[in-house]
């Protein structure tokens, strides 16, 4: 098969196994995305995140993490709820209304990868969902799939930006899309200006340590700091505000993933419910639920929070 008869086999593949969007690209090294991230480091944005300054060299060069790597395989997994929280209850990032994310691409992966070798042999290929040292946007722009608005998020024109991104990286040759060259943000500042910890930066610049999401789930301290009071707007686990407003997600469309469907206490919990919440009962409804990363401790932390705001 020539590079193109391997290309539609691969987004046939994609496509059946549900994924949503599927993008291709040449692997080669990131070298405007390195000095983007030494950059962002340098300045400390990542906050108590120390592992994102590990592993710096394969952040940046796909061959690193699989050697003679040719593709950059970056698929797209549509998760917007049909469905959406009570407004007044505290609010959990829409990302986290079903299944954790992880569980759910990790099988898709890993049939993935098997359908490709057997269909063309014993290629390499290894399968990532923000789980390793890639920078999945970089990616996916470059595999044609959107653009990075000021916000971070990939776009995508069609479709909005409420997409977990997966990405395979393979040395099957294959024939490549055409970068996402155009952004279409233009002067819209409406994601900048809604952010209510001033996290959004200009050029495209998040500071991860005043991103809400940094301080309800990924920061371990036993206080979030008390600069942040009153600033959260209700946001328990996560912060959709960015991308609630943002104008191109008028098209996002209800995922069709079963494993996606909200779990019904996060739909109908009002906030007395949260607060009876038992440490027994959150293991029993949220096991398979990516609020499990904050654990009890961090909810019951996150919502005295949002009480003495």
């Amino acid at each position: 098969m020539n590079p193109a008869e391997r290309s539609y086999f691969v987004r046939s593949a994609a496509n059946r196994l549900g994924f949503d969007h599927c993008g291709l690209a040449r692997a080669q090294r990131l070298d405007e995305d390195a000095r983007r991230l030494e950059s962002w480091l340098t300045k400390g944005f990542q906050g108590s995140m120390r592992y994102m300054e590990n592993h710096f060299d394969l952040r940046v060069d796909p061959g690193k993490l699989v050697p003679g790597a040719r593709s950059v395989i970056t698929l797209l997994l549509n998760y917007f709820p049909a469905q959406q929280q009570n407004d007044k209850a505290p609010q959990v990032s829409k990302y986290a209304y079903g299944q954790d994310y992880h569980d759910v691409i990790r099988p898709k992966l890993n049939a993935f990868l098997l359908e490709l070798k057997e269909k063309f042999g014993e290629i390499q290929g290894r399968g990532f969902v923000d789980s390793a040292p890639v920078l999945e946007r970089s990616w996916a722009q470059k595999a044609g799939l959107g653009w990075v608005g000021k916000n971070g998020n990939l776009i995508n024109k069609q479709a909005g930006s409420f997409f977990f991104i997966a990405t395979l990286i393979t040395d099957l040759e294959l024939e490549y899309d055409a970068p996402f060259a155009k952004d279409y943000c233009g002067t819209c500042t409406r994601c900048i200006d809604v952010c209510p910890t001033e996290a959004i930066l200009p050029g495209k610049v998040i500071d991860g340590s005043k991103c809400i999401s940094y301080f309800t789930i990924e920061l371990k301290d036993a206080l979030i700091p008390e600069a942040m009071k009153g600033k959260f707007d209700n946001w328990m686990f996560g912060c959709d505000a960015c991308q609630d407003i943002c104008p191109w997600n008028r098209f996002a469309k209800p995922q069709q993933q079963e494993a996606f469907t909200p779990i019904p206490e996060i739909l109908h919990f009002s906030s007395n419910d949260w607060e009876e919440l038992t440490e027994e009962n959150f293991k029993k409804i949220f096991r398979d639920s990516p609020l499990k990363r904050a654990k009890y401790a961090g909810i019951r932390r996150n919502l005295r929070f949002l009480k003495e705001r």
